[in-house]
This record gives structure tokens, sequence and C-alpha cells, in this order.
């Protein structure tokens, strides 16, 4: 029995539908409505929260591997507090559940947001040391402390790895996740940053954590990136798949100090969720590579082309109806 958190967000969706395929008996946690996935009939769905313990307690009965997928993932600052409680506080029920019940193997969700970014590294591994004198965002922390928990874990006997995604790609809802970066070429915006991101195919990342999860692999942590690209050549790269114009006009450090500065006031007047933060503006200012030699080392995985991901993601998002 398979117990898998996060069964809407984009890793979830794809992962799902595999473990079925592959004949594992699944039962999946949901909140307010049970997801619309393929083969999501072959699930028990279970409704609730991971910060509630005893429902976890519960719904662990009989399992044996565990997906946790689930995680919020913003940059705003009106979310500190429920950056908290659920990447710290969800992963510490997760993995109190987990101990409690004594036979499951744990893979958890992190994020490459974890990994420590030492002063002039350019590549950075699994062994870059998380600096907590350094500035972080709020979604940063969150997701380090997060993994600090199964950390602890893994310590007091837990069978558990971590992989740590970069920005995951794959056809989701036009309105979530990585999704928005296609969103925003497909609105012909024109303006994009210097910095760079590292990607990966939301495929690759479903077939790593199979791969570590069934296997002896333990108290270990893996980064999963396919490959870096500036944000100039991403945008061009979507613009030619979905026949819209690139964006053209280069935003400079200054100006997107002043951007997000703007936007923190237009979201105090207003109410409304800014469109640029200040995390968000500066973390698209980097330009840090992220190393998969362990995870390719550890499971002979091959990461698919960032060209294929990304015209695989067009394609899969020009079906549905896009979202203005």
């Amino acid at each position: 029995m398979i117990f898998v958190t996060g069964g809407s967000g984009l890793i979830g969706t794809f992962l799902i539908p595999v473990l079925v395929e592959q004949g594992y008996q699944v039962r999946a946690l949901y909140r307010g409505q049970i997801p619309t996935i393929p083969l999501a009939d072959k699930v028990e769905w279970v409704e609730g929260d991971i910060l509630d313990i005893a429902l976890l307690r519960k719904a662990l009965q009989g399992v044996t591997h565990f997906f946790h997928c689930a995680g919020l993932v913003s940059y705003d600052p009106q979310d500190k507090e429920l950056l908290k409680q659920v990447n710290i506080e969800g992963a510490a029920n997760i993995v109190d559940a987990c101990l409690e019940a004594g036979t499951i193997k744990l893979c958890h969700v992190s994020s490459i947001a974890a990994i420590g970014r030492p002063a002039k590294a350019k590549i950075l591994t699994e062994e870059s040391k998380w600096d907590p004198a350094e500035y972080h965002s709020a979604y940063a922390s969150s997701k380090h402390l997060g993994e600090l928990e199964v950390w602890r874990g893994i310590a007091e006997g837990l069978d558990a790895v971590i992989v740590n995604p970069s920005v995951v790609l794959g056809p989701a809802d036009w309105d979530r996740s990585s999704t928005r970066l296609f969103k925003y070429v497909f609105n012909n915006n024109s303006f994009y940053t210097g910095g760079t991101a590292n990607f990966v195919d939301v495929r690759d990342v479903v077939e790593a954590m199979l791969r570590l999860t069934f296997s002896e692999i333990s108290g270990e942590r893996f980064i999963l990136n396919a490959a870096q690209l500036a944000y100039k050549d991403f945008f061009g790269k979507i613009a030619g798949c979905m026949n819209r114009k690139a964006p053209a006009y280069k935003v400079n450090p200054v100006m997107a100090e002043l951007v997000w500065r703007a936007e923190r006031v237009r979201s105090w007047l207003t109410g409304a969720r800014p469109l640029i933060t200040k995390d968000t503006a500066r973390v698209s200012a980097k330009n840090h590579l992220f190393s998969s030699e362990k995870v390719q080392k550890f499971t002979g995985l091959k990461f698919r082309p960032l060209d294929e991901t990304i015209a695989w993601t067009c394609a899969g998002l020009l079906q549905k109806q896009p979202v203005a």
C-alpha cells in the first residue's frame, strides 16, 4: 500500500497514475475535492490535512511506502506563517507518524531552494552547506527546516530519502506552479530578467522518486535537475513553441528592486497579492547551477533534454483552455 500527499500538485498528478499502472494499491490525501487526474477512480482517497496527526496515523495503517509531495510554494510575505505550518509542521507530523508506524519508507519532496549556497560557488551539490547567517527567503527556510525534520527522523531510525527538484516542468493547470512561466509568455509579456534557472521534467522527477523509494537506498538526499538556462533563452523557446513573441526587454537589478517595492505598496493599498516580491526579484537574478551527478550515479537515471520537455509542456497546455 502506497500513501501519497499532494495528489493535486504537478508531481502528484503524474506520480499517482504511474503507481496505479504499475499495480500498486494507492491511498492518497486530498483537501476539499478529489483531484481530477487519470485513474483517480482506482485510488483510495482520504480527506484531510497533514497538520492533523491523528488522521495521518489512521491513514498510514497498512502502508509500506509514503511519497510526501504536498507543500506550499510561495514567495509572498503574506504566507510566512502558512509556510511554517505546511512545510515544517506538516513534515514533522509525517515523520512522527511514519516513525510510529515503524515499517514505512518515506520519500520526501523538498526543493533546490533548501540547498546551501556558499559564497562564490557556481555549481551546487547535495553537500553545499546551508549558512543560517545568510539571507534566505521564507520559502527556502521552510523547505530547509522541513528537511531537518526528515533528518531528525532518519537519526531516529526512519527509512527515508529526500529529493530536491529544480523548477519542475509539465502540462499542469495554466495558473499554477511553473506553468505560470508559460502563461507569462503566452500572454505576450515583454520583460525578462538577466538571471538563469534550473529545470527538470516532471516525468524524470517521478522516475527518480520511484527508483530511489523502491530500492535499498536510505538516508540520502538527491538533487534532480536536467539543465540550466537563462530566462531570456527559456522564454524564447516557449515563444517558439507557442507561436508568441518572446520577451525582448531586459529588467536590470535596479529596475527589479523598484518593481517589487512598487508591488508591495500596491498590495498594501488593494489587498491583492503582489505579482513580484523581493524574493522573486532576487531569486530570478541568481546564476547557480545545480548538479545531478549523485542521482545519476546512484540510479542510472538519464534526464530528458530540456527542449523536449518545453515542447511537450507547451503542447499539453495548448490543448487546454488558456487563462487570461
